[in-house]
């Protein structure tokens, strides 16, 4: 099975476009490139979903070449496959473009997914 990565972003509302996603199929390892906030470090806030998903938190103070950095290290060896399902509907250019590099530093090929009224589907 193909794994998810995906950035979760800030916006609180529009975290069901990300559970609908996640759920909407049966995927391998779902990642979220998420802020402290969002992956719940403190135990109480956060993202919650049905399945088990695997948090890369994220530093977007970092100038753009450190977070790439940073996405990399915390991915390195998590993915077995050679391409990865990746989604860019929420969070900022910077996450998409530190988590785009960091994806293809990894050697990873990647397909364009997004969440639609009919599931998921390849963009």
């Amino acid at each position: 099975m193909t794994d998810l990565i995906a950035c979760l972003g800030t916006e609180t509302k529009a975290w069901e476009y990300a559970r609908r996603l996640i759920e909407g199929e049966a995927w391998g390892q779902v990642f979220l490139i998420a802020d402290a906030d969002a992956a719940g470090t403190d135990g109480k806030t956060g993202f919650k979903c049905k399945r088990e998903v695997f948090f890369v938190t994220a530093d977007t103070k970092l100038l753009l070449p450190q977070l790439t950095e940073q996405i990399r290290k915390m991915m390195d060896s998590k993915i077995a496959d050679t391409e990865v399902a990746l989604n860019l509907a929420l969070g900022t250019g910077k996450e998409h473009m530190a988590l785009i590099s960091a994806v293809l530093k990894l050697g990873l090929g990647i397909r364009l997914v997004a969440y639609t009224p009919e599931g998921v589907r390849e963009v």
